[in-house]
């Protein structure tokens, strides 16, 4: 019996390429967007490129629309193999100090990219434990590193985005709770670092191309049970917290 994997997200960039990925490995692909037309357009290229491919509506700013996706995969589906938090963004203003980013920013990148993939993990957990070995990757950034940001050394002391930084640190922190919940059974949870990617968020002049930047996602996706559960990574690199 093939997997199936739930991606949010999916209908462009990383997540679509995410997808491809892992459809490519035979694994049967729920294509998490928060537009039903979108993510059918994106489920429709995977399918003429031989993947098994289908649209979920999901809005992860949407409680309503979280447990109609939970109930409508609960409803085909026995359980779910692995889940994929790839839907984010990052909304800071590069032209404002770091104390002038308004509270409306900290509220709206919190909302998505932290208590959305707290949501959606909560409702897709019940199918998750229903599968014989789940696993959980939550899309991170190299920009979530407390370590990183406090050493004038490293590549990312200048990258200051206050709001979207502390959201992924506070996904680095759930990452590690759940983890640790999770720890007597087969599931794992790991935090991913894509990379720096040419997509709308990452900029076109960005250093990676798209398709390598879904390899960490895919890797943490198909862990073996020996694979780590808990870890903060990129391309098998553990990086600092």
């Amino acid at each position: 019996m093939s997997k199936l994997a739930l991606i949010t997200g999916a209908n462009k960039g990383i997540g679509l390429e995410t997808a491809r990925q892992l459809g490519q490995l035979g694994i049967e692909l729920l294509i998490g967007a928060r537009s039903l037309e979108a993510g059918e357009a994106a489920a429709a290229q995977l399918r003429s490129e031989g993947l098994n491919a289908q649209a979920l509506l999901i809005d992860v700013n949407s409680a309503a629309s979280i447990a109609n996706a939970a109930a409508e995969v609960a409803g085909k589906h026995k359980a779910l193999d692995i889940l994929i938090n790839n839907a984010g963004v990052l909304l800071d203003d590069p032209a404002k100090p770091q104390s002038a980013q308004t509270l409306a920013v900290w509220q709206q990148t919190f909302q998505t990219n932290l208590f959305g993939t707290v949501a959606v993990t909560q409702a897709f957990l019940p199918l998750l434990r229903q599968a014989p070995a789940a696993r959980i990757v939550n899309l991170s950034s190299i920009l979530a590193s407390l370590a990183l940001h406090s050493d004038p050394k490293s590549p990312i002391y200048n990258s200051q985005n206050p709001a979207y930084n502390a959201s992924k640190s506070a996904v680095n922190a759930w990452t590690l709770s759940l983890a640790y919940e999770l720890r007597d059974t087969p599931i794992k949870v790991n935090a991913a670092h894509p990379g720096h990617v040419q997509t709308a968020m990452g900029g076109k002049n960005a250093p990676m191309q798209i398709v390598d930047g879904a390899r960490t996602s895919v890797a943490l996706a198909t862990l073996g049970p020996d694979g780590p559960s808990g870890s903060f990574s990129h391309l098998g690199k553990v990086l600092p917290w």
